[in-house]
């Protein structure tokens, strides 16, 4: 191979790499009304630097929805009550969107090989940084966990627990965030770098304590037990339990926390908590509804009713029903149409049977969007790059198989 196109191969997978790792570093920005993340200047910067091969690509039916649905969100700022909040969600959507197409023309300049390479890669350091700021935080702490939103480097004790945030802010995004490398190193596990990559996972997404999180995660776990094969996922399983097993006694051991136990009590809080809240809030979100049935309250304008009306300014923790109250009927059913659209689409170019991660990543970040605000997220837009680049290329393939069946590349 000439070498300065593998040196030119080297730098592409280097540049992939490094955006998929920025990405996932939510806890370092700027804040100007929202927040201004590693990746964002990353990705500003390639595109001054190769403005010549950035290459805007042909929209997919899922992208149109999806510029549709901001689109309508952003519009129902115009009768917000608040409309400062209103203009900074459409900043931080022009600027968020605008990254989305950059990333996808730096992803579009690679392969499949390169792009599962930067996944993998970038998820094992990800998990890894992580427990390492979570194991320094709990030695900064003396391993004393008495206290309530109480930060220490990558630990966040939570009313006496220890739960792990990494180099992100929250436990919960901490698995949603988490959720596209699990489900890559779940349908990937033959490598040992992948088997690693997928023990890493569990033991951080145990450690965040959270159960919205770890209830998608095993629902994901069953469905690829059961997509196909089932027995031969036994020994995938029994190697999960082993390493589990041996990690629970290394926490109890040097951790003095006795891991099943914290897990039973976070699980029994729920009764009590509702949800840490969350269930008073849907509630909340409900109400403006109603009362604002068709363009609802205006776009990112609950944090502001909320703190009028109740005196905290949260979010739903729940995306559904955040825009539903913020942009009403109108805006959920745009939103609905575009989710929709890309489950069609995942189905129709044949990619849930050929990168089967694609579709339980997809079903993850769903379903967690029922415990989560994640209207515009940037874990999120980067898997839809992923996923609108695979379907390119499948795109591309079927073009040359329809002029040249044999120049298909296997």
């Amino acid at each position: 191979m000439d070498h300065g196109i593998m040196v030119r191969k080297q730098k592409a997978s280097f540049t992939v790499f490094i955006l998929f790792l920025l990405v996932t570093m939510a806890n370092y920005y700027f804040y100007i009304g929202f927040a201004i993340k590693p990746y964002l200047i990353f990705s500003i910067l390639y595109l001054l630097v190769h403005i010549s091969s950035f290459y805007f690509h042909r929209l997919h039916g899922f992208e149109i929805a999806m510029l549709i649905f901001y689109l309508v969100y952003s519009y129902t700022g115009a009768f917000a009550l608040y409309p400062s909040a209103s203009i900074r969600i459409l900043l931080g959507i022009i600027l968020y969107i605008s990254c989305y197409f950059i990333i996808k023309s730096i992803i579009g300049h690679t392969n499949n090989w390169t792009i599962e390479r930067a996944i993998a890669d970038a998820g094992i350091v990800f998990n890894i940084l992580s427990l390492i700021l979570y194991l320094m935080g709990l030695q900064k702490l003396g391993f004393n966990f008495e206290g309530d939103r109480i930060y220490e480097l990558g630990v966040m004790l939570d009313r006496n627990y220890p739960r792990l945030i990494g180099v992100l802010q929250d436990p919960n995004y901490f698995v949603f965030y988490n959720t596209l490398f699990f489900s890559y190193f779940l349908c990937h596990s033959k490598p040992m770098k992948n088997k690693a990559g997928l023990l890493l996972c569990i033991l951080t997404n145990l450690l965040t304590f959270s159960r919205g999180g770890l209830l998608v995660l095993l629902v994901t776990l069953c469905l690829y037990i059961l997509k196909d094969k089932p027995l031969k996922k036994i020994k995938l399983l029994a190697g999960m339990v082993v390493f589990l097993s041996a990690a629970a006694y290394l926490v109890v051991y040097y951790m003095k926390l006795n891991l099943l136990s914290v897990l039973g009590s976070r699980i029994e809080d729920l009764a009590k908590d509702g949800g840490s809240g969350r269930l008073e809030l849907w509630g909340r979100a409900w109400e403006f509804f109603v009362s604002y049935k068709y363009l609802g309250i205006g776009a990112y304008n609950f944090p502001e009713y909320n703190s009028f009306r109740y005196g905290d300014s949260l979010q739903v923790h729940n995306t559904f029903l955040e825009i539903l109250s913020e942009s009403g009927l109108i805006g959920i059913a745009c939103f609905c149409v575009f989710i929709l659209t890309v489950f069609i689409q995942l189905i129709q170019s044949k990619l849930y049977r050929n990168k089967p991660y694609l579709l339980l990543t997809f079903v993850g970040i769903i379903l967690q969007m029922g415990f989560l605000s994640i209207i515009i997220n940037d874990m999120f837009f980067l898997y839809l790059a992923i996923l609108s680049t695979y379907m390119h290329q499948e795109r591309y393939k079927s073009q040359i198989k329809q002029r040249s069946p044999g120049l298909i590349e296997k």
